[in-house]
């Protein structure tokens, strides 16, 4: 008995002793922790550098698993690239451009709701409203798209560390249309601006990836790895899930100097109805050293099952 109460109470100490999810709410945003690691930054207020390049709406930093910064916010090449975003070149409302939420100009994200939702499996979920607005249309007074976003985190596993995106577009003016960048690039969507060490290497389900000048068709999921802080390899793998708008897609890839994409719609226009809302969702998963092609298409399985 005594054996039993001694065991019980060791396996009670050590499921206390668990690091637990949380978040603190700022003026800014939203900080999430793990334990005494910090885990990502959710930038909820208008953020600018010397009174350029506003935006809102996106994360940084995302530290790694070792607590090192992986993202990168007013890069001196790209000042408008911003951590963990999702911004697209062209809006359009009635034949009429309503400035670049890429390069940020004329365009605003207003985040009119943020909820940060404790789940049952002590994971947490960031819950957004966020009106696309634009000088060009009423003053930027009344809202052309309703953006509705949530962020799952999931508690750190052994070596890795799970964060869905789950984007949702409705337009709120008839004849509004998203596009990416206006050639052959064409990029645009869900971006991640990290950093790029000159180890840095892409790996699919069909194999090594070399970066090219436009859109790379490479399957479902794509894995970075490479010395992003210090001497030791970690990794960030980007997966899509097939109910997101355009699946497969396709993917912008940079080695250096810039952000990595999967492109949707690209550079032909895509019309955002008022009542059916397009969907995006992605996974990533960050990971210690270098995951095997094995492990990463067992993660995509898991994803892809999700309803």
């Amino acid at each position: 008995m005594r054996f039993i109460i001694t065991f019980c109470a060791l396996v009670i100490s050590a499921i206390a002793a668990e690091p637990k999810l949380d978040y603190q709410i700022t003026q800014e945003g939203v900080l999430v922790t793990e334990g005494k690691e910090k885990v990502l930054f959710y930038q909820r207020t208008t953020k600018a550098q010397q009174g350029k390049h506003a935006r809102a709406n996106y994360i940084h930093p995302l530290y790694d698993l070792s607590g090192g910064i992986l993202t990168e916010d007013f890069p001196s090449d790209h000042l408008h690239h911003r951590g963990i975003f999702w911004a697209w070149h062209f809006l359009e409302v009635n034949g009429e451009r309503m400035g670049d939420g890429w390069t940020t100009k004329d365009r605003s994200w207003d985040v009119n709701e943020l909820e940060v939702k404790r789940n049952t499996d002590k994971s947490l979920t960031l819950h957004l409203n966020v009106h696309w607005k634009s000088a060009h249309w009423h003053e930027s007074k009344i809202p052309i798209v309703n953006e509705t976003t949530s962020i799952h985190i999931h508690r750190r596993e052994d070596n890795h560390r799970k964060i869905d995106f789950n984007i949702s577009l409705l337009a709120k003016q008839p004849k509004t249309r998203i596009g990416g960048a206006e050639n052959a690039k064409g990029y645009g969507g869900f971006s991640t601006r990290i950093k790029l060490p000159k180890d840095i290497q892409f790996r699919s389900s069909k194999g090594k990836v070399t970066p090219q000048r436009t859109p790379v068709i490479a399957g479902t999921w794509m894995d970075m790895s490479g010395k992003f802080n210090g001497e030791r390899t970690s990794s960030l793998t980007i997966l899509c899930h097939p109910k997101s708008a355009g699946y497969p897609q396709p993917w912008i890839l940079r080695n250096k100097k810039s952000m990595q994409n999967p492109v949707w719609p690209g550079q032909n226009p895509a019309t955002l109805s008022t009542k059916k809302p397009v969907i995006l969702r992605y996974r990533l998963i960050l990971h210690k050293g270098k995951a095997s092609t094995d492990s990463i298409t067992q993660w995509n399985k898991a994803y892809c099952r999700l309803p």
